[in-house]
Formats: C-alpha cells, structure tokens, sequence
C-alpha cells in the first residue's frame, strides 16, 4: 500500500474509484455525511465538486492505493479565514471494507498530521459519530475528545446519532503569517 497526495486533475481522473470506494463505506455503515442507498453517479459528483477545492488549496486530500486500486482516502480542509489559518479539519477519513484492519486508517491518519505540520498547522479538529471504530483510531492517535453533540447527523440508515469532537495539537505556537 502507498499513499499520494491527488492533485485536482488526479481527482477527476479518479472519480470512479473513489465514487466506488465512498460508495463502499457508506455500505458499510460508516457515517461520513450520506444515506444509504449512496448512488456511484451522486459519490462521483460528490468528488468532482471537491477538485476546485483541491486546484484552489483549500482542501488536500490523499489516496490510500494497493496496486493501482484507491482503497483509502483522508483529506485536509483549510479555514478561509485570516484568524483561522493555523488549524484544519481531517475529513472524509475512509477505508474500503476490504482493506481494513491493516493499519491503513492510521497510516491515512499520520500522513495528513505529518503534512499539516508541515504546512504550518497547529490545529487539528474533526468529528466523527459516538461509539464508531473511528473512535478507538483517534484516541489512539493520540486526539483529544472535545465533547457530545447529540443527534447531530444521521447515519447510513437515516437515524439521528450523536458526533464526537476531537482535536490534536501538532505544536504550540501559532505561526507568523
């Protein structure tokens, strides 16, 4: 397994896979912002919206890939916001179903810490639903639980659940830019 950063055009060129792959995790029960049923066409324009995001900077995002096949993503949302620069959100965390339980999560995980680093981000912060597997992922890594919202966001199934905040300090000053 490898993971790379996607440039915009890596994106679009992708959309199939990683249609397949949010098509994959949502199937599976992951709560990542769609009800099931999740179409490929609608995963697909879901992705292609994402490459502005990503041409323009505001978002990074990585692929997780075994051979050529994309089985992972993680992705780092960027505040447009002056006051907000020195943070990120992690989004879009997913791993296929056939990929799991390798570490992969975790190498997803370090690889967008490591490169918000690197990019001067002091921050971290992301939600995830109460009680998931994603939970055990970033108390392990090492997040800080911030609090309960109940009945945030439904799951999969349509049912209202409640989201878990978590945030991470990668270092202790904010940078001067």
């Amino acid at each position: 397994m490898r993971v790379v950063r996607l440039s915009a055009s890596e994106v679009l060129e992708r959309l199939d896979e990683l249609a397949e792959l949010m098509v994959d995790t949502v199937d599976s029960g992951a709560s990542i912002g769609f009800l099931a049923p999740l179409g490929h066409t609608e995963a697909a324009a879901w992705w292609k919206g994402r490459a502005a995001a990503v041409a323009a900077g505001a978002l990074a995002t990585w692929a997780a890939q075994d051979g050529e096949r994309v089985v992972g993503t993680v992705g780092l949302a960027f505040p447009d916001k002056p006051n907000s620069r020195h943070r990120a959100e992690l989004v879009k965390l997913m791993v296929h179903r056939d990929a799991r339980g390798r570490g992969l999560g975790r190498a997803l995980l370090t690889t967008a810490e490591e490169a918000a680093a690197a990019a001067d981000v002091i921050l971290l912060h992301l939600d995830t639903e109460t009680d998931s597997p994603a939970e055990r992922l970033y108390t392990s890594a090492g997040w800080t639980r911030a609090g309960v919202i109940p009945d945030y966001a439904a799951d999969p199934a349509g049912v209202l659940r409640p989201t878990t905040l978590y945030f991470k300090r990668l270092g202790a000053t904010a940078p001067t830019r």
